[in-house]
C-alpha cells in the first residue's frame, strides 16, 4: 500500500434527490456533468479537492437540500494509489472521447467555405474551453484537438495555412 502522502485530496458529494418532479434531478445530473466528476456510485460523485470544486459542489449540495433532497459533502483519500489512478483514468478516458470529437469536427470543417471554416473553429474553440474547464487529469489528445481547431482558424480564405510572417487573429 503506498502511503498517504502520494495521495491526493478529493472533495465528494453524497446526494439523493426525490424521483418527483424529476427537473431537479435532470437539472443536478447535468450540473455534475459539466463538472466532469467522477461518478462512484449512485448518488456518489467526486472531484479533485481545490477551492473551486468544493465551491461548486457545495452550490450543488445546496440546491439539492433546497429541491428537497439530502446531500453531503466530504473531504476524503482514495486508500491507494492504484484506486486514486483508476478513478482518475476514467475522467481522463471521458475527457479523451471529447477531444477525438473536436479534432474529428475541426478536420471534417477544413476544407468548408471560410466563413463556415470561421464560424466552425470559433464554436470549437468555445466548446475546447467548456472540456478544459472540466479536464482534471488531461490527455494527449487534448493537445491534438487544441492544434486542430488553431489550424481551422488559422487558414487563409482559400483554405491554405496562413503564412507565418503574417499576424493572424483567431
Amino acid at each position: 500500500m503506498t502511503g498517504a502522502g502520494d495521495i491526493g485530496v478529493w472533495v465528494m458529494l453524497c446526494y439523493r434527490l426525490p424521483r418527483e418532479p424529476s427537473t431537479p434531478r435532470i437539472t443536478v445530473w447535468r450540473k455534475l456533468k459539466r463538472l466532469g466528476v467522477a461518478q462512484l456510485a449512485d448518488g456518489l460523485v467526486a472531484l479533485p479537492a481545490d477551492a473551486r470544486t468544493r465551491e461548486q459542489l457545495e452550490w450543488i449540495a445546496q440546491e439539492i437540500i433546497d429541491a428537497g433532497g439530502d446531500a453531503s459533502i466530504w473531504l476524503a483519500q482514495p486508500s491507494t494509489s492504484e484506486q486514486e489512478r483508476t478513478v482518475a483514468a476514467r475522467m481522463a478516458d471521458a475527457r479523451t472521447e471529447e477531444y477525438v470529437a473536436v479534432t474529428a469536427e475541426a478536420h471534417a470543417a477544413a476544407t468548408a467555405p471560410a466563413r463556415e471554416r470561421r464560424r466552425t473553429g470559433e464554436r470549437l474553440r468555445a466548446e475546447l474551453r467548456r472540456i478544459t474547464r472540466r479536464d482534471y487529469f488531461p490527455p494527449p489528445q487534448r493537445d491534438t484537438a487544441q492544434a486542430a481547431v488553431r489550424a481551422l482558424l488559422d487558414t487563409d480564405p482559400a483554405g491554405h495555412p496562413a503564412d507565418a510572417t503574417e499576424e493572424v487573429r483567431p
